[in-house]
């Protein structure tokens, strides 16, 4: 019996989980010895061909990463469902919708215009944009419809478990990867990583006060930040006690905040809504005067609680329904 064969795919994504694949160091080569790597197109010559020429539920599991965002990503993912027998959304693009979810904050109209006719540096006199036919000299060219907002992995195709992060750190990638070599299956929805927030394994929350309040919030380019105290008692906005843990606090310990790539701990349904919660609970004033210049502090609420999960926010759920 051969070994069991695995698959890696990028849909919207910027190579950051491929670099955490890779980041495991000397351990890829355990990997490599203990499975047979069968799809892997952004490190071997591998095409599509090669992933259709697979039996159905021939691969083990596939690590897919990256937003749905056009019809090539949806065709690729639903032949990966049907070739594999455990489905991995892989980082927080492909688990949540990412930093390209934020993209359903505009229309696509907007975004195309912005990309390719008024951005800073595109020179583009001829106003040429995407479309999805093109014929010049007897030869016809498709690209894939680009879809109207982008799409978190699940709701495209069924997933099995969540590796989260942005990216995933090599501690998470090889439980992953360890857990189903072991045969011991979680159950469906699982999500890798601490069933605890990341506060549990800051170095810093032995600082952090028992109750902690801000009067003022800073940004981190504002403030030189003492790297043996809370961030949070030193008024930058930290998202780390409403964040899942496990991915040993290295945001916190290159001196950044955490932004909440690990997504929401069990039982929270809306991440932002939960981030916004715990913010406000910890202002120091009943004043809504200073309360609301506080908050102005905030220059993107939206960018800065829903960074990694809007598509699956209720918040932009409910605008979606009421749309239609």
């Amino acid at each position: 019996m051969g070994k069991p064969k695995v698959g890696f795919y990028w849909f919207a994504s910027c190579g950051g989980c491929e670099e955490s694949q890779v980041d495991i160091a000397d351990k890829l080569i355990d990997v490599v010895n203990a499975v047979d790597i069968a799809i892997w197109p952004v490190a071997l010559d591998f095409k599509d061909s090669d992933l259709e020429k697979l039996e159905d539920g021939e691969l083990v599991a596939c690590f897919l990463n990256g937003a749905i965002t056009n019809s090539e990503h949806r065709k690729i993912a639903e032949l990966f469902r049907k070739k594999s027998k455990y489905v991995i959304a892989y980082g927080a693009c492909s688990y949540m919708g990412g930093i390209p979810g934020l993209e359903v904050s505009k229309d696509k109209e907007s975004l195309i215009e912005r990309v390719y006719l008024k951005g800073d540096i595109v020179v583009n006199p001829d106003k040429v944009v995407p479309v999805q036919e093109f014929k010049e000299d007897g030869v016809r060219i498709e690209i894939p419809e680009i879809y109207e907002r982008p799409y978190s992995l699940d709701e495209v195709i069924d997933v099995d478990f969540y590796v989260p992060g942005c990216p995933p750190t090599p501690n998470v990638f090889l439980d992953a990867v360890n857990t189903l070599l072991s045969g011991k299956i979680p159950e469906k929805g699982y999500v890798f990583g601490s069933r605890k927030s990341l506060c549990n394994e800051c170095p810093l929350n032995k600082t952090k006060p028992e109750k902690v309040l801000v009067k003022e919030f800073k940004r981190p380019h504002e403030v030189i930040l003492d790297p043996e105290k809370c961030y949070l008692a030193q008024g930058v906005i930290c998202l780390g006690p409403v964040t899942r843990g496990g991915c040993d606090a290295l945001c916190i310990k290159g001196g950044m905040p955490c932004t909440g790539c690990f997504g929401p701990l069990e039982g929270i349904k809306d991440y932002g809504a939960k981030a916004i919660s715990y913010i406000a609970s910890i202002l120091d004033s009943k004043d809504l005067d200073e309360i609301r210049k506080t908050l102005e502090k905030i220059p993107d609420p939206l960018g800065t609680f829903y960074r990694y999960s809007l598509p699956r926010s209720l918040f932009y759920q409910k605008s979606v329904g009421d749309k239609k």
